[in-house]
């Protein structure tokens, strides 16, 4: 196969041009990740005006997740191949496409299909914002840009619920306006990416797409998500449904693994993927995906159902973590681009994030908001300053030929481990909150058949006793999944610990003569390995280290 050549389509950015053009890519990673969090407050208005079910329900929200999971990784290895703003105009495209189907469907299938079509667009822009970031900034300036693009996820993230209710709210806008909400300004970071984003093409001969070992993976990561979207809940978790799946996914995984160990151009590099740096921040991310996502969705129904607010009260009530990851993204962003340093944070966050879902896991249906805030503000301080920092750490070892595989590999697996934080905790939740509101119905003389259904969701229609038994019961069992969640996150502190204390290079590509052992085992056949080097600043001369 022959080597890439880089061709200057474009001359080197400049400072302002690159302001300008990552303002577009904030600002549709943005609106890609809104697109997941504002449905959650509106969804039971959404399904309910289409007379959708309670499976029709939950795959609205997981068809999404499902295709942005399984598609991750291949465009990120697209990204490696082609052209990078091509991509990620067309995965703006895919988004945009995904956005307009949903906001007229008439039914729930119809509303499915076009949220996972959405979830490709998503998946795509996800895992190519951070490679064109990569591909433009140098790692250790690349931490104070890492705090912008911490900020933006956090707004995102928290202010997706308080728009959803606020639109659905809103008898002149409807539910449909929170697929549309997000087209226009779509087209606007569509445009002003075209003029301002410049990126050089590494033109390939004879290049050979890994078709073969994407739809394996694909296959495989869907098989899994559709068993945890469905397990104790249409089916147990001993039954001969898990075994097909969990079995059948095991199986594709495993042939994948086998195609990409022998394909020329594989979609996920397993030399990358066993790389000591990478195999720590695919584990951190995974166990930081778990206890953010699976925890942090928990925590609108809590105010909700819980304690009894309305939709757009609590997304107020979640600015608190919101605010955590925002400051704490921004402020260790400066610091890692001023020491080029990276584990301490790195590590700090970490031992943050745990401590602050430990703090979490003591609220129940009358903790003091204060207390819960801070709790979450913890959390938030955690967040921001470990999960863009994984994705960094990685990025400054390999070459820039593969920072699109290996930037989307780590995406893969924090939302791999969300998406199973999310299913397996939720079934925590649900189990404990059944067995609490059918133990508090019967000692209260109240009848239990039902009791723990979806009308206990509404709280207005039930009366006044039975409120506060679910009221209670929702408040105090996500205390319980919280700890859980502190305890996921302590396998993250262990692979930050593990993780080599290395200063982050000046250069955006690896020297030709200081490539890591395993970048060059896996770039030039016969090639000698180097130790990891740094660039110094000032004299641009490689150091060994």
């Amino acid at each position: 196969m022959s080597a890439p050549t880089a061709t200057a389509d474009a001359a080197p950015m400049s400072k302002r041009q690159t302001l300008e053009a990552l303002s577009g890519l904030l600002l549709v990673l943005f609106v890609a990740m809104l697109s997941g969090t504002v449905v959650s407050t509106a969804l039971p208005k959404i399904v309910g005006a289409l007379n959708g079910s309670q499976t029709q329900y939950t795959w609205v929200v997981t068809a999404t997740l499902l295709t942005a999971t399984a598609t991750t990784p291949i465009w990120g290895k697209l990204a490696d191949l082609f052209n990078k703003k091509i991509l990620i105009q067309a995965a703006i495209v895919v988004f945009l496409a995904g956005s307009v189907a949903a906001g007229f469907a008439q039914h729930t299938g119809q509303l499915i299909g076009a949220r996972a079509f959405q979830g490709i667009g998503v998946g795509g822009l996800q895992a190519l914002v951070q490679v064109a970031i990569a591909a433009m900034i140098p790692p250790r300036e690349r931490g104070r840009y890492n705090g912008y693009l911490g900020g933006v996820m956090a707004v995102a993230t928290v202010g997706g619920p308080l728009l959803g209710g606020l639109i659905v709210d809103t008898s002149w806008l409807g539910w449909r306006w929170c697929f549309f909400v997000g087209v226009p300004v779509a087209v606007i970071a569509l445009i002003l990416l075209q003029i301002t984003l410049h990126l050089p093409t590494a033109r390939r001969d004879n290049v050979k797409i890994d078709y073969l070992g994407a739809t394996l993976i694909a296959a495989g990561v869907s098989l899994l998500l559709i068993w945890i979207s469905f397990v104790d809940g249409s089916f147990a978790w001993l039954s001969w449904q898990t075994v097909a799946m969990v079995g059948g996914a095991v199986l594709l995984l495993a042939l994948a693994a086998w195609v990409e160990s022998r394909a020329a151009e594989p979609v996920v590099p397993l030399k990358i993927v066993r790389e000591r740096t990478t195999a720590l921040a695919i584990l951190g991310s995974l166990a930081v995906g778990m206890a953010m996502f699976g925890g942090a969705v928990f925590l609108g129904q809590y105010f909700q159902i819980g304690r009894g607010y309305s939709p757009t009260e609590a997304g107020l009530l979640t600015i608190p973590m919101m605010a955590g990851v925002l400051l704490s993204s921004i402020v260790a962003g400066r610091l890692i681009t001023a020491s080029g340093r990276i584990k301490p944070y790195i590590v700090a966050g970490s031992i943050i994030l745990v401590a602050g879902f430990a703090l979490l896991g003591t609220i129940d249906h009358e903790t003091s908001l204060a207390l819960v805030g801070a709790a979450m503000f913890v959390v938030g301080v955690g967040v921001g300053m470990t999960m863009q920092n994984l994705v960094l750490a990685v990025q400054n070892t390999v070459a820039l030929k593969d920072i699109g595989a290996a930037s989307s590999s780590v995406a893969f697996f924090r939302s791999l481990g969300g998406t199973i934080g999310v299913s397996v905790l939720g079934a925590v939740l649900a189990r404990r909150v059944t067995d609490r509101i059918t133990h508090d119905l019967a000692a209260a003389g109240f009848p239990t058949s039902g009791g723990g259904g979806n009308s206990t969701l509404n709280l207005a229609a039930l009366p006044a006793p039975v409120q506060h038994i679910v009221q209670a019961a929702y408040g105090d069992a996500t205390g319980h999944i919280f700890l859980i969640s502190a305890a996921i996150a302590v396998v993250g502190i262990i692979a930050a610990l593990l993780l080599k204390p290395v200063t982050l290079r000046s250069s955006l590509d690896l020297p030709d003569t200081g490539r890591s052992v395993a970048v060059a085992a896996d770039a030039v056949d016969g090639a000698p390995a180097f130790d990891e080097v740094t660039v110094d600043p000032v004299t641009r001369d490689p150091a060994r280290r």
